[in-house]
């Protein structure tokens, strides 16, 4: 009915089924979704409902490969995988996962195509230290005042009281 109504208001929708994240504690963990018969009829039924109210595509997450093909072959909109298998029309991937951020998990469907989790964390590290040390910023990333407009300002606040010592 929700989706329904937005779609009804103008408002496109992309259902999600599967794992929703932010349904995890209700739905056990982050698990595989539907590997029972009865879950999958239950998704099947939550996919050809959400494509009745008029979603535009459907988002299929961590759902057997079996399962998303099938979703995919039985709807007329697109699906669009995450941990769902190659058989749906399109992929996603939470780029932190993609881009190797996460280091102590890293979920089975991830695909990941950097590690920079390590590069990262040297890089701030050693920005850091340039901060602390003053090595940050140089004269090459900071901006000059033209010297009238620094004696000009200069003299203007030479009248006013300074606080006290940093």
């Amino acid at each position: 009915d929700t989706v329904r109504r937005l779609v009804e208001a103008g408002i496109p929708v992309m259902g999600h089924i599967g794992l929703t994240p932010q349904s995890v504690n209700q739905l056990g963990g982050y698990r595989v979704q539907g590997k029972s018969t009865k879950a999958a009829v239950e998704l099947m039924e939550d996919a050809r409902a959400l494509e009745e109210a008029g979603a535009y595509a459907i988002v299929l997450e961590l759902v057997p490969t079996e399962l998303g093909d099938l979703v995919t072959q039985r709807v007329s909109i697109p699906t669009i995988g995450i941990g769902a298998g190659g058989g749906c029309d399109g992929q996603v991937q939470v780029f932190h996962d993609l881009l190797g951020l996460y280091t102590e998990f890293v979920p089975r469907h991830a695909g990941r195509y950097a590690a920079l989790a390590e590069v990262i964390s040297q890089a701030v590290a050693t920005y850091a230290a340039d901060v602390r040390d003053r090595t940050f910023p140089t004269e090459k990333e900071s901006y000059p005042m033209s010297r009238a407009v620094r004696d000009e300002l200069t003299g203007q606040l030479a009248d006013r009281p300074q606080s006290g010592p940093r």
